[in-house]
């Protein structure tokens, strides 16, 4: 049964909790309902499981889009003011276009799209795959812009000490630079991860069973609102401090080895 009534549960607990204030009766029969009565809890940590995949999987396709836009974008900035260049002018457009369209675009359109017209998954990992490509790609967008930012704010003689080593453009760009503007970036890369996490509660709207959807099954289970959907809020507050204070911790650390 996957229904209990507030009578009968409330005749099985100790007289002295039966003296309590009502709301407070119901407030524990829902906590009851939600976490504990035929494993619930498991709901949750079902779905905080596809939660952090989702997110880790989307970091990294996201990260590793902006990088390389960011890169095609600063490239394209430095060698059109000294030649022009067909072949990069064009890749540069395209990536215009696409920070264009997904910046310009809500994440759930996006999520609807790729779920019910592109990649259509009918398992759940395909499902799975396709959260992580499309939140991915959103986060792409906002990655190259910041990623580009970072570059931009490194001083030009970096880029030319790096030549002067031997090292080519790309190499230039990944020994020198990039660890340079990491730093610069890092609060802007860790706002950005923490909004990718609370973003894949969207992912529901393609049947993926993150803990946000798993709530809504708690919900439609129990009848009851309150009780799981305050508890997912704390899932994502607790989650979020989490990170952030990681975060800082890594700030505070690359500021020392500065010194």
């Amino acid at each position: 049964m996957s229904i209990i009534s507030f009578s009968g549960w409330l005749s099985d607990m100790p007289s002295w909790f039966q003296e309590w204030p009502e709301w407070i009766q119901n407030f524990v029969f829902q906590l009851y309902q939600t976490f504990i009565y035929q494993d619930r809890y498991m709901f949750f940590v079902n779905g905080l499981k596809i939660t952090f995949i989702v997110t880790i999987g989307a970091l990294l396709l996201g990260t590793i889009i902006g990088l390389f836009i960011a890169i095609i974008r600063v490239s394209h900035d430095s060698v059109t003011e000294k030649k022009p260049n067909i072949l990069l002018r064009i890749i540069n457009r395209i990536c215009i276009w696409y920070l264009t369209i997904i910046r310009g675009t809500p994440m759930m359109v996006q999520l609807l799209i790729m779920g019910f017209v592109i990649m259509v998954p009918n398992t759940e990992f395909e499902c799975i795959v396709c959260g992580i490509v499309t939140l991915g790609i959103n986060s792409g967008a906002y990655v190259a812009e910041i990623a580009r930012s970072g570059i931009m704010s490194i001083d030009v003689g970096q880029m030319e000490a790096g030549r002067s080593m031997g090292f080519n453009y790309v190499q230039t760009m990944w020994y020198v630079i990039i660890p340079q503007a990491f730093k610069n970036i890092l609060p802007a890369l860790g706002n950005e991860m923490i909004t990718l996490l609370k973003d894949t509660s969207l992912v529901s709207v393609i049947a993926l069973r993150d803990v946000t959807k798993q709530t809504q099954n708690i919900v439609s289970l129990t009848y009851q609102a309150y009780v799981p959907y305050i508890s997912l809020a704390v899932i994502y507050l607790v989650i979020v401090m989490i990170m952030t204070k990681l975060l800082s911790i890594l700030e505070r650390r690359l500021r020392k080895s500065e010194r």
